[in-house]
């Protein structure tokens, strides 16, 4: 009888609330899309025009240089999308719009940054095959969940087993070895907490499910761990913020899971149901976006968001959630080397001045090295890095073909980072030509960022591969 009262948890309460949060954002979204005309031109706060898109964006939408588009999401959690957060993503009505514009159904189309793949998930649904590339395991293995259906069925029959082990749960019951041994494992969490989180993950991998599922419960188990942290949950580094004053209770962990798997399931079957079938997702694991191993002019529509220079460190990020999952014991260095954008340099690099070859990005690095000649190399190798990534999309791309790339500037030691000014003038080396460019203005942010190092408006390149 202890061991079903040792946290007690309700189900009765977690459903109640997990059932009033879906009736709120149901009946908001259902309020938000009532009107029918969803694009209007507004002035913003510097007197400049915008123009303004709730919800779906119309594929015929007039495009011209320089214009300024405000672009409200409603769908940034339906369906898998908001299995899992994940920073500075698209919301999916922007590749969504991008890839019905530029390509059609049956066409093969890469995200060479693909993230928690937003892209893919929207091809998927618009019955375009797709390849998603990142160097990260974990953020591979959140993609292959998010465009894997599931069987209504036997997602049902899980949640009911999972559900009851979670209410029989008693610390006795875990064992040694259940626990993972990672670097500052017991600051990030407090005791109560990680025997509740490897109860849980032992529970998921013996279930009598198949793999898929597993890794979906998994998903569900991995979205919960920052929340039940030391950790603040906004921040992109994952830090302990002691003025914070964070309290996670004892059986935190268990309801969080229960109300995960509450939420996720029903946005499972619903992506499921609208899945087609024979549609092709494919996260390649010896590829990054600076080595594509596709044959020549293999794909119809390349479709990116890349990081930015001095940008989210992801690895850092997602980095308990890293261990938890069993994609990394120790130091996570090696990881983040291999990013784009990454912070993780030698000092032997940065000894002397590099300079990439475009004037005014070379005039920036410069300044910036004046201040600090680490942060000037990071900005470089960044637009290195950019310029091999062209050059690998460019040999891929079919004739006439477009590489769409979202990207936002930022501040490095002060300096205006102009990132998709500088990817133009690399494109049109690597052969691409500019067809067009405009804004997309960024008003709502989910992580806590410096107001000084904030992106506020993303450019959209649209790039064309010409022989």
């Amino acid at each position: 009888m202890q061991a079903l009262n040792y946290y007690p948890i309700s189900l009765d309460e977690i459903k109640a609330k997990v059932a009033k949060k879906f009736k709120r954002n149901g009946a908001q979204k259902l309020e938000d899309n009532e009107p029918l005309d969803n694009v209007k031109e507004i002035v913003n706060e510097f007197g400049e025009k915008i123009i303004r898109v709730d919800g779906e964006i119309p594929v015929d939408l007039p495009i011209n240089n320089e214009d300024r588009f405000l672009f409200i999401s409603y769908d940034q959690s339906s369906l898998t999308h908001g299995l899992h957060k994940y920073p500075a993503k698209f919301f999916p009505e922007l590749p969504r719009w991008l890839i019905k514009r530029y390509s059609k159904e049956g066409d093969l189309i890469i995200d060479p940054f693909s993230g928690s793949a937003t892209t893919n998930i929207e091809a998927l649904l618009a019955k375009r095959h797709s390849v998603g590339i990142d160097v990260s395991p974990f953020s591979r293995f959140i993609a292959k969940v998010k465009v894997t259906p599931l069987d209504k069925t036997e997602l049902e029959i899980c949640k009911n087993k999972i559900l009851r082990l979670l209410v029989n749960y008693h610390p006795e019951k875990v064992s040694v070895d259940d626990i993972p041994s990672f670097p500052y494992r017991d600051n990030w969490f407090n005791r109560e907490i990680i025997l509740e989180l490897a109860y849980i993950k032992n529970c998921i991998e013996n279930l009598d499910t198949n793999e898929d599922v597993k890794d979906f419960l998994k998903v569900c188990f991995s979205s919960i761990i920052r929340s039940v942290s030391n950790a603040d949950d906004n921040c992109t580094r994952t830090v302990i913020r002691k003025k914070l004053n964070k309290v996670v209770n004892p059986s935190d962990a268990l309801r969080k899971f229960a109300e995960a798997v509450l939420t996720n399931i029903p946005k499972m079957i619903d992506f499921s149901r609208l899945c087609p079938n024979n549609i092709n997702v494919t996260f390649p694991e010896n590829m990054d976006a600076r080595n594509i191993k596709y044959k020549k002019e293999t794909f119809d529509l390349a479709l990116t968001s890349p990081p930015y220079a001095n940008a989210v460190d992801y690895p850092r990020t997602h980095q308990l959630e890293t261990y938890w999952l069993g994609f990394a014991q120790g130091s996570l260095t090696p990881l983040k080397k291999k990013q784009v954008g990454t912070e993780s340099v030698s000092a032997k690099d940065y000894k002397e001045l590099h300079l990439i070859g475009v004037k005014e990005a070379d005039e920036v690095i410069t300044k910036i090295y004046n201040k600090d000649p680490r942060r000037a190399y990071i900005a470089y190798k960044y637009l290195k890095d950019m310029q091999k990534n062209l050059e690998e999309v460019y040999k891929v791309l079919k004739f006439n073909a477009r590489y769409i790339i979202v990207v936002g500037n930022n501040r490095i030691r002060g300096e205006v980072f102009e990132n998709w000014k500088y990817i133009i003038a690399l494109a049109e080396k690597v052969g691409f030509k500019l067809e067009n460019y405009f804004a997309s203005e960024i008003i709502k942010h989910f992580i806590k960022v410096p107001r000084e190092e904030r992106i506020d408006t993303d450019w959209i390149l649209v790039l064309t591969k010409r022989g």
